[in-house]
C-alpha cells in the first residue's frame, strides 16, 4: 500500500489530523443542517432566510473540501462518510417537518456559534503542531463568524 507522507512529525500530524477531522464533521454536519432547513423553512422571512441557508451551505462544503485536501496532503486521510459524520457529529441538530422562519436563524446561529468554539479550541491546538492548518482554521472561523452574525441580526431585536 502506497502511503502520503507529510511534512509534519508523527506528533504534530496526530494533533493537526485530529483538528482538520473534526472540523470535516462539523463542516459537514453544518451543510446538513443548513439543506434540511433550507428545504423545510417557512415565514414571512422565507426567501431571505432560504437564500442566505445556501452561503451558509456553499461556505460549509467549499472549506469542507479545503480542510479534507489539507488532511490528505499531510499524510491523512480524511473521513467524510455519513456513519463517521453521524456518530462524531456535535452541533445543535434540526427537528424535522416545517421550521419557522424565526426558529431556523435561531438554529443556525446556535449551530454557527458551537462551531465557532469548537473552531478557536482547535487554533490553538494547531498553533505550533502546524501554523499552515491553524491559518486555515483561522480563516474558517472568521466566514463562519461572519454568517452568525447574519443571522443573529435576523432576530434582532431579542424578544426574550
Amino acid at each position: 500500500m502506497t502511503v502520503v507522507h507529510g511534512t509534519l512529525t508523527d506528533p504534530a500530524r496526530r494533533v493537526t489530523g485530529d483538528a482538520l477531522q473534526e472540523t470535516l464533521v462539523d463542516l459537514l454536519g453544518l451543510s446538513l443542517i443548513g439543506k434540511q432547513a433550507h428545504w423545510n423553512i417557512v415565514g414571512p422571512r422565507f426567501r431571505s432566510i432560504h437564500l442566505q441557508l445556501d452561503e451558509v451551505v456553499a461556505t460549509a462544503r467549499s472549506y469542507a473540501d479545503t480542510v479534507a485536501e489539507r488532511a490528505a496532503a499531510l499524510g491523512v486521510p480524511p473521513d467524510g462518510r455519513p456513519e463517521t459524520v453521524a456518530s462524531a457529529f456535535a452541533l445543535p441538530g434540526v427537528k424535522d417537518g416545517r421550521l419557522r422562519d424565526t426558529d431556523v436563524v435561531q438554529l443556525m446561529a446556535e449551530s454557527l456559534q458551537a462551531a465557532i468554539g469548537r473552531l478557536r479550541t482547535r487554533i490553538d491546538t494547531t498553533e505550533k503542531a502546524d501554523p499552515v492548518t491553524q491559518d486555515l482554521l483561522i480563516g474558517l472561523t472568521a466566514e463562519l463568524e461572519k454568517q452568525r452574525w447574519m443571522f443573529d441580526a435576523e432576530n434582532w431585536p431579542r424578544e426574550d
